[in-house]
């Protein structure tokens, strides 16, 4: 992405009147992080010169080797469209980067970058598009948040029910105001719950996209009097919240999926990255959907995948192809969440499918039926195998993978899997509701 000079950026910092910029990072989890600076820093912040303590960061540094600095990539600045308290606020996204100016090797968006120069070495851009869904609750009379909601709407429904509908339009708005390329905007199966989708776009840029549209839902649904959450599973009963991505393969301008010559119309470049989705799937599933909550979604008859298989038009696989071809010609990867760290679940996603690619894997013809009706025989014929079952069979898979050691580096496997693999051990020592409602009175 082509940005503006120092020079330039300065000069629209002042045009726009920006009183306070945000540097904004994330941390390994995928929480978006970011430091304020007032207008008398702007040179020293656009220059790359401004410091922070790494310790306080989820899986960055030791406290005894603190020092972290912000590198902004000045492609990335926006300035928000709504006033703040003591003037306007504009932002840049930027990396991580080690005192000594070089490059961070727990700084998740450059994971991602190191996996987009893979496919350009290769040839390819990835280009991605995002399905990210998510609730608007109610908050208490104290400002805490709930899961309480007078929002009985249902999928693509047209009656305004509560305020849900007014935070959503006031989102686009927002969203549009920046920059993005809004492509719809609709309610969601469940009661309270809401997508927007966004034009897709090379992959770098959609992390960054994925981490600012979460910030801007919450911040207008925050005005709104609502809480807005990407929690994948809320309410017990009720489809989850997913992220379903698009992804696609071009040469320069040029779709290397579509073959019209192909019975299904796509390539082999398509049927490998396929094969990389699904082969790998098991492994990076802990990053794609990294709570202890996101595989209460991941069960069946609930729309969300649970078993690893391709399909065109059947939305029971892992991997959906759309019926578009030509320049659309597109892979589905149906199993994300969007509570997922966008720079780590699209460096993994990309690697595994570019390793189909280059390993010349086929994804063999697809499954057409509805494989949640299937029977574990089945099933076993035509050799499906099952995503993990909860969190920690995913961290115990990802643990277990070279590759995708290789594709995140030492550091953030080693520091995403520790804090994965502590998450589900706190988890499964709690006593939970259900266990004192089930036993308590029984034995």
């Amino acid at each position: 992405m082509a940005g503006p000079t120092k020079a330039e950026l300065l000069k629209r910092l002042k045009a726009d009147d920006v009183r306070f910029l945000r540097l904004q990072f994330t941390d390994i989890t995928g929480r978006n992080k970011n430091v304020e600076v007032p207008r008398s820093e702007f040179a020293k912040a656009v220059g790359g010169e401004i410091m922070f303590d790494g310790s306080s960061v989820e899986g960055f540094v030791r406290i005894e080797e603190s020092d972290m600095v912000l590198k902004p990539d000045l492609s990335t600045y926006i300035c928000f469209p709504w006033d703040e308290p003591g003037g306007r606020v504009a932002r840049l996204i930027c990396d991580i980067h080690n005192p000594d100016g070089t490059p961070f090797a727990g700084c998740p968006r450059q994971t991602l970058k190191r996996v987009c120069d893979r496919a350009q070495q290769m040839g390819f851009t990835l280009q991605a598009g995002p399905e990210p869904e998510f609730f608007l609750f109610q908050r208490s009379p104290n400002g805490e948040p709930t899961v309480a909601s007078t929002d009985r709407g249902g999928y693509f429904d047209l009656t305004p029910i509560d305020r849900g509908e007014d935070a959503r339009r006031a989102v686009v708005n927002a969203l549009e105001a920046i920059g993005f390329a809004v492509e719809a905007a609709h309610h969601e199966v469940a009661p309270a719950q809401h997508e927007i989708d966004f034009r897709y776009r090379p992959a770098l840029e959609t992390a960054d996209n994925i981490a600012t549209f979460r910030f801007v839902v919450r911040k207008v649904a925050l005005d709104f009097g609502l809480h807005a959450t990407f929690m994948p599973k809320p309410i017990f009963g009720e489809n989850g919240s997913g992220m379903h991505v698009h992804q696609s393969l071009f040469k320069g301008k040029t779709n290397a999926f579509y073959d019209k010559g192909d019975e299904h119309g796509l390539s082999p470049i398509a049927r490998g990255y396929i094969a990389g989705l699904l082969r790998h799937a098991k492994e990076y599933c802990a990053v794609t959907n990294p709570l202890v909550n996101s595989y209460k979604r991941l069960v069946p008859g609930y729309e969300a995948p649970t078993h690893i298989a391709w399909s065109e038009r059947n939305r029971s696989p892992l991997v959906r192809v759309p019926d578009t071809r030509g320049p659309a010609t597109r892979v589905e990867l149906r199993m994300p969440d969007p509570s997922c760290n966008p720079y780590l679940a699209l460096a993994v996603m990309l690697a595994s499918g570019l390793d189909g690619v280059e390993q010349g894997w086929d994804a063999g013809p697809p499954v057409n039926k509805n494989i949640f009706k299937m029977s574990h025989r089945e099933r076993r014929h035509l050799k499906i195998d099952s995503l993990p079952q909860n969190l920690g069979e995913a961290v115990q898979s990802l643990s277990k993978s070279r590759f995708l050691k290789e594709i995140l580096g030492e550091h953030i496997f080693k520091h995403f899997v520790e804090a994965k693999g502590a998450e589900w051990h706190s988890y499964i020592a709690c006593v939970h509701q259900w266990e004192l409602e089930t036993y308590l009175s029984v034995y």
